[in-house]
């Protein structure tokens, strides 16, 4: 509905609008389904369903800055150490070349090779909490139920912030600590997901036959 405002207030004419709900969570309810005849990449790295932080870190203006990206691994170590959980790592190649560069060691954290779409679904979905600076995986993460700590000091997904799904972090890494602290402290799946009901697309056809018969 804030969507429709936004538009409403840019002059659009109010009959031209029609809320359906956003596709992405079309498509990950299905792919979740999809995704249970995959391996559970959990078990694949030895540790139990909704005993790991999952962790995300490709943003250039994260990566590429030395004092940001050292702030953000020391926050994920101090996490792990605090909370009791391993901290997964799905690292991308453009990341993992940058802790080359800035002669970085993530020892203590479990980095691994990128996953495909549906294993990472997978594993985010039975995560005890997600850290990211990525805005799919933050509407991800409140489409799933997961709570999310988000490594920037913005967000494209504000919605997220509003229902208390997730929180903004920043790259300090005392206050990851303390952001992770209070999700943890909330309940997973205690809010409304503000992204729809995952009938999006059937809308949108109903609206398209409508308008073009």
């Amino acid at each position: 509905m804030k969507s429709k405002k936004i538009l409403l207030g840019e002059g659009i004419f109010e009959s031209k609008i029609f809320v359906t709900g956003n596709t992405i969570v079309d498509a990950v309810y299905q792919n979740i389904e999809i995704s249970k005849g995959k391996v559970d990449a959990s078990k694949a790295l030895g540790i139990d369903n909704g005993d790991y932080f999952l962790a995300t870190i490709h943003r250039q203006e994260n990566v590429d800055n030395e004092r940001k990206f050292r702030g953000i691994l020391k926050g994920l170590v101090m996490i792990q150490e605090k909370f009791g959980f391993p901290v997964v790592y799905p690292i991308h190649p453009r990341t993992r070349k940058q802790l080359k560069t800035f002669r970085i060691k993530a020892n203590s954290i479990k980095v691994i090779e990128p996953l495909d779409y549906l294993s990472f679904l997978k594993l985010e979905s039975k995560a005890k909490l997600i850290l990211t600076d990525s805005g799919g995986v933050q509407e991800e993460a409140c489409i799933l139920g997961i709570p999310c700590v988000t490594l920037r000091y913005n967000t494209e997904r504000p919605e997220t912030l509003e229902v208390g799904s997730n929180v903004l972090a920043g790259t300090d890494p005392d206050v990851i600590v303390e952001k992770t602290d209070l999700m943890l402290n909330r309940k997973k799946t205690c809010w409304k997901n503000p992204f729809g009901d995952g009938k999006a697309g059937k809308r949108i056809i109903l609206v398209l036959k409508e308008k073009i018969a």
